[in-house]
């Protein structure tokens, strides 16, 4: 069950709020102003903040800078005004959403659930950064690699080109980027660069240099049965 902060210094809106978002099935707690709200949002964790704007001690746009500070929680503005720049200032400081008043209260509930919905956390996919490759083991989170169990000593960017290669493995790369993406746009050099690091990487390796596949006229992939 969601949990929304509704925050509004006028009491029959955050009461129709409650009404409807507890129809619902949401659980809901009330802020008569933008000072409660951040104290609130200090001592528990919420879904969602509905939130008027214009409220005395501390408005809408303040209370919402000051709640990011420490959470993100997504927000829905309420606001007596639709100027097109108080919109956009919203957006810009973190606002999901904005709703002009007065309002439905269904039409609120349905920006209510997408907004929860966009928000919900999906856990990404389990990223590999360990690879091994016959006696050849590459530890990325550690920038570390093993030939035959033994550490190998690499130069930094050494360890940046294997790194891109054996994450992009049985992918054709060309010269051009693996400049871009291991140096960055802003390197000074040309195509070059790369059959010299590649050459030093291969020295490194030993009998695995085999990994590491010359692309004539094109560049070069890390090649490997996996």
């Amino acid at each position: 069950m969601a949990h929304i902060l509704v925050v509004d210094d006028e009491v029959n809106i955050r009461k129709v709020v409650r009404e409807y978002a507890e129809f619902e099935g949401y659980e809901v707690t009330e802020a008569e102003n933008g000072m409660a709200a951040v104290k609130l949002c200090l001592e528990n964790d919420y879904d969602l903040i509905i939130m008027d704007v214009m409220m005395p001690r501390l408005d809408g746009y303040s209370a919402c800078k000051e709640i990011h500070k420490t959470k993100k929680i997504p927000v829905i503005m309420l606001s007596a005004r639709s100027e097109e720049y108080d919109k956009l200032f919203g957006f810009e400081i973190g606002v999901d959403d904005y709703v002009v008043k007065p309002f439905s209260p269904k039409e609120l509930m349905a920006r209510v659930k997408v907004v929860l919905k966009r928000s919900a956390y999906v856990p990404e996919p389990e990223v590999q950064e360990r690879f091994s490759f016959e006696g050849l083991e590459v530890d990325i989170p550690g920038r570390e690699v093993y030939v035959n169990g033994e550490k190998a000593s690499m130069t930094p960017k050494e360890y940046d080109l294997l790194f891109y290669l054996v994450k992009n493995k049985n992918i054709a790369l060309s010269r051009d980027k693996l400049l871009e993406e291991v140096w960055g746009y802003d390197f000074f050099g040309d195509d070059r660069t790369v059959d010299t690091h590649i050459k030093m990487l291969r020295n490194s390796l030993g009998e695995y240099r085999k990994f590491i596949v010359t692309l004539r006229g094109m560049g070069y992939k890390f090649e490997c049965a996996q």
